[in-house]
């Protein structure tokens, strides 16, 4: 599954579901009032905001890009993801390029059906726990087994981040 636009013609909720059926993993979409916070988000979905994950894209210096999966309350440590990665250059592409990059719009990137199958890292304290993802549309979030979802995309699993 690496062709561009490999889920098109179908919205960011509904390429979501059409990729995790394809992966054999389960997820939870609902919808969700906008929050002001990370804390405000939580409440709202009754979970703790380390329990919210982000969902990077990332740009090599090559021009390809990959993911980051970090949970609420942290951020990457770029240090950690470039020798995870073992490059010297990493660097957060701009809105337009991650959109081109992922066919999602910021606040909604998720790995679940993205645009193109990029590699994807995903913080080491989301191993053993359920977690909310994007949904690949602004107003909802999907639930997902973390270790599921590392499994569902051969991720590579280290320690990338640090407080915010």
């Amino acid at each position: 599954m690496t062709d561009d636009d490999r889920f098109s013609g179908l919205a960011g909720v509904e390429r979501v579901k059409a990729d995790a059926a394809q992966r054999g993993l389960r997820v939870d979409v609902f919808e969700r009032p906008a929050a002001s916070s990370l804390a405000e988000a939580a409440s709202l979905m009754g979970i703790e905001p380390g329990d919210i994950v982000k969902s990077l894209v990332v740009k090599r210096a090559d021009g390809t890009f990959l993911f980051a999966l970090v949970p609420g309350g942290r951020k990457i440590s770029w240090p950690k993801l470039r020798a995870v990665i073992g490059v010297n250059k990493l660097q957060l592409p701009d809105a337009a390029q991650a959109l081109d990059a992922t066919g999602y719009e910021r606040g909604t990137i998720t790995p679940l059906g993205s645009r193109r199958d990029w590699p994807v890292v995903i913080d080491g304290s989301i191993a053993g726990r359920r977690v909310a993802v994007g949904a690949g549309a602004h107003g909802f979030s999907a639930f997902v087994d973390g270790d599921a979802l590392i499994a569902a995309f051969d991720a590579t699993v280290a320690d990338i981040s640090e407080p915010e």
